[in-house]
Parts: C-alpha cells; structure tokens; sequence
C-alpha cells in the first residue's frame, strides 16, 4: 500500500477473545474513527459476530465516518486442542467447572496460531501502527519483523500496572513469613499494603506468562491505558518516569458511547428488557439502588450465592443483582434462599445472564455499585459517580480496589482476602453483605465519599471532551504517528533515490524504514517500490 505525508492513518485492533477486552477495544475503535483514523478490528469468526452490530449502530449514528472493518482471522479450534467453537473466554468460563483454569491457558496458549496470520496481513496491507492486547506479546517480534509499530493495550490502569511492576522489581512478597501477612509494595506511591494471598504466583504458569507480556511490552513501541490523568496522576507519572517512556492515556473510553442504542449494545445481548430495566429504575427514589455485577468471567458456588441473597435481604436496600450462576455437575441444587423472590418483590430485581450495565449505573436512581473491581467496571462506576462495594476475585482486581479504598477513598471493601487461585472455602459472610451495602448507600456517613466520586465522574466527561487530558492524549498519538509517517516516507524515498543513484535500479539493501530499517530487492519489485513509484507522481505535481 502506497503512504505519503498526507495519507489517511491506519490503524490496526487486535484484541484478546474475551468480553472484557474486546469491549473497550471497540470504544477505542469508535474513537479512532471518529479523529479520521481508519480503524480495522481483527477478530475470529464467531467473534465478528459480537463486533458487527454495535459497529452497525455506530455506522448509522456517523454516516459521515469511514466504517470500521473487522479483518477475521482462522482458529480451528479443535485442531488446537480445543472444544468446538471455544472462540472466546465465555465458553469456558459461562460454567465453573474444574477444568476450566485448564482449558482457560491452553485457549491463551493457542493463540500464538495467529503469528503467521498476522505477519501476512501486516505485510500486505502496511498499516501505520498495530494496537494489540497485552495477551499476544508475541505480536511484538511479529510487529517488528514486518516494520510496523506495535502498541500495547493492557485492559488496566495505571495503579495496577505501576504496583505489579515494583512487585515484579522488589519481589517483597517473598520476603514475608505467610501468605496473609500484609506488606508495603516498595517504591510504589501511597505505601500500599498487599498480601501474596491476593496476588498472582509469578511461579505459576501464569506468573509466568505475564513476565513474558512484560518483556514485549519493552520493547514496543509504547502502551496505550484506558484512563484519565485526573483519575491517577501520581501513578501516571511514575509509569511515564519508570516503566513505560511512551504512554498515552485515552479513557474512559466506555464515556465514548453516548446513545441509548449504543450503551445498550456493548457485549452480550442483554438478558433482560432494557426499557423495563429502566422503567423499573424509575420508580425508585434518587440513588437509592445498589448494582451488583461480578463481571464477565466470574461465577459463584451455591454458598456464595445464599450469603449474598440474604445480606441483600437484610440491607432492606433496593437492589439489581447479575447472576452468572456456575453450572458445574456437582453444583445444580437450588441457590435462593426459600421465599426470597417473593419477599423482595418490588425493591429487587434479579438479572439472570447479561444486563445492560451502563444504562443502569447512569440511571438517578443506581446509588452505588458492587464490584469484582474489574478495570472496566471500575471506570465505568467512576464515569457514573458512582461510591463502590469492592469485592476483587482475580487477575490484577485487588490492586484495583487499593485505588478505590485507599487511593481515591471512594468505596468500602466487602471483605475479600484471597485471590481466586488461592481462594479455596472462603465464603463472605452475609453479614458482611449487608454491612458494606447499608454504609455505600448510606447518606450522612458517605456524604464524603460521594462528594469525592462525583468530582471525579465531572473530571472523567471532561477528560474526554475537547481541550481534557485523554482528548489532548489521544491528538498528540495521532500527531506523532503522522509525524514519524512523514520522516519514514522521506527517510525511505531518500533510501530509495540513493539505490538508483548507485546501482540503476539493481538489487541493493539499505534503505531506511520506519524503525530504521527495510530491505529493497529491486526496484519496482521490492516492498518499497510503491514508494517509488508514488515519488515519480509526486514529483510531476
């Protein structure tokens, strides 16, 4: 593909098959195009699926706008060792199975069956930059070898990135008598305790894989977060001084979609009527109901479940509760307690499945909101001014809640001690349900607390709007992007001009490509030879 100065940016997308990650990758997505930047989303077939319609509403809301592509790529999963159709994380984590964390490493194993794949397309189409998730840092090499810049996309923020890089530094957690002694993670700001219960082994398959993510993240070409400098300044800054030198923050992206239609349409479609949904919300008083979701990965045993049922009972607060109920073989007896639905009849509402959760965090009457402590979920709860019921599982949550208790003192912890591996039977009390629920709502003891997540949800809208940090950000990477596009183009037709010059168009290497090095093996024939080919037009204008 021919590039001059002044063509149209190309971006690639490439996110891990999961809802998580594949969400905030279409926001992204929708803002790139929405700068002019020619967007391209690479994806599996069944996974197309997923992206086409919330593209579709996009399309039909910007006419204006060049539609973003979807680009498949091939996954057989059987021939990987896979069952049939496991296309995407909620295949195997819709039941909690015992195999499932077996399953779960091998699908991220076998996504290295995409290299080839990738290495073609970058090569043919020469797109401007490759924005993949942290989980491929196999596209880093593949990036390099075919002369493109490949960015990161972590999925998190910056609290959570700058704790697990002075963990990963200092290693303190080895250095600690048990698995439930506190300890203060070294030079991260904010003397943040942590236990190893709460983290991930980096001896584990895992932990170890995650050294890896770290290793390609070093050497590409920078990290792209979803969040806001007001949101975590401190932090921002330490990453920008000590992990990562070229780091842009472009979030909330989730603040991206605006529209009832395109806040309805994020993920799974949901299980519940939206307009119902909302018409129930409306018959609440103001911040009076508490949300609770767990995710898109997370699923709770029946014991869990009951303590949760009745904590929520006996808050006597209103409530929407999303359940992913597992549905392993020796787990299918009944979950409610006996009469609850009839006894909270009218104040709480049960959402089997998927519910549309921005449209509900938005809503006057949602006052606070119980999470896994997810990334998403917890900007999405800051965009919302929403004060938090933290109740981190996995992955890199228990540093998130850290941020929202101890950092921005915006939410009260439910309990939760052990990370999901390290979990075993440890079950939260239903006391302690109805504690952290009745002080989140609670009016006069939270006003505080309320007062702080409002100003951040004002900083978040305006982080994005024109003239904030994220919208300043994200100009700067589409500047700078240009910017080297235009040395590049020059470095490589003064390459070019010298090849004629010397060898009359004869084989001959070294000219200069964007990360300072391509090969021409003839020209007209060679990779570059569109560049030459696009001077002799130029030079006749």
């Amino acid at each position: 593909m021919s590039r001059n100065p002044h063509h149209e940016l190309h971006v690639m997308f490439f996110p891990y098959m999961a809802y998580g990650h594949m969400i905030p990758t279409l926001d992204m997505a929708k803002l790139f195009s929405s700068k002019g930047v020619k967007s391209t989303i690479i994806t599996t077939p069944l996974n197309s699926k997923i992206f086409q319609k919330p593209i579709d509403v996009f399309k039909n809301q910007n006419p204006s706008l060049e539609i973003i592509d979807i680009h498949i790529f091939d996954f057989p999963c059987v021939q990987l060792g896979l069952p049939e159709g496991c296309e995407n994380v909620d295949f195997f984590t819709s039941s909690n199975n015992p195999g499932r964390e077996n399953i779960a490493f091998k699908f991220l194993s076998s996504t290295r069956f995409f290299k080839d794949q990738l290495e073609k397309l970058l090569e043919t189409t020469r797109p401007d930059c490759l924005i993949a998730d942290m989980f491929f840092p196999w596209a880093t090499q593949v990036a390099e070898k075919c002369d493109v810049p490949r960015l990161v996309f972590h999925g998190t923020g910056y609290f959570s990135l700058c704790a697990n890089y002075c963990m990963k530094v200092h290693k303190p957690q080895n250095k600690v008598a048990s698995s439930s002694e506190p300890f203060v993670i070294p030079d991260l700001p904010g003397d943040i305790e942590i236990t190893r219960e709460q983290i991930i082994d980096n001896e584990s398959e895992m932990g170890m894989f995650l050294l890896d993510v770290r290793e390609s993240e070093t050497k590409s070409s920078g990290v792209i977060v979803n969040s806001f400098y007001e949101l975590e300044p401190e932090y921002a800054d330490f990453f920008k001084r000590f992990v990562a030198k070229r780091t842009w923050q472009i979030g909330p992206l989730s603040v991206t979609n605006r529209g009832f239609e395109e806040k309805a349409e994020r993920g799974k479609k949901a299980s519940v009527d939206e307009s119902e949904c909302l018409k129930w919300l409306d018959s609440k008083e103001k911040d009076s109901v508490i949300y609770i979701s767990f995710g898109s990965v997370a699923c709770f045993k029946n014991k869990q479940l009951v303590e949760i049922a009745a904590g929520l009972e006996a808050s006597g607060a209103s409530f929407i509760w999303v359940v992913r109920k597992s549905t392993s073989d020796d787990d299918k007896e009944e979950w409610l307690p006996e009469g609850f639905e009839e006894r909270v009849k009218g104040r709480g509402m049960i959402i089997r499945g998927w519910a549309p959760q921005v449209l509900i965090l938005e809503h006057q009457a949602t006052g606070g909101f119980l999470t896994h402590c997810g990334w998403n979920s917890l900007l999405e709860g800051v965009a919302a001014g929403l004060p938090m019921v933290t109740w981190p599982i996995g992955a890199e949550q228990f540093y998130n809640e850290k941020l929202v208790t101890q950092v921005l003192r915006t939410g009260v912890s439910v309990g939760a001690t052990k990370h999901v591996k390290n979990m075993g039977d440890e079950i939260i009390s239903r006391g302690k349900v109805e504690k952290a629920v009745r002080e989140v709502l609670a009016w006069e003891e939270g006003e505080e607390r309320r007062i702080r997540i409002k100003k951040l949800a004002e900083m978040a809208k305006a982080a994005v709007a024109e003239g904030g940090s994220s919208f300043n950000d994200l100009n700067n990477f589409i500047h700078e992007e240009r910017f080297e596009e235009e040395e590049s183009f020059a470095f490589r037709l003064r390459g070019v001009m010298k090849d004629l010059g010397k060898t009359g168009g004869r084989r001959r290497s070294g000219a200069v490509g964007r990360s300072g090095r391509c090969k021409i093996d003839e020209i007209g024939n060679g990779r570059h030879s569109s560049d030459m080919k696009l001077f002799l037009v130029w030079s006749e204008l």
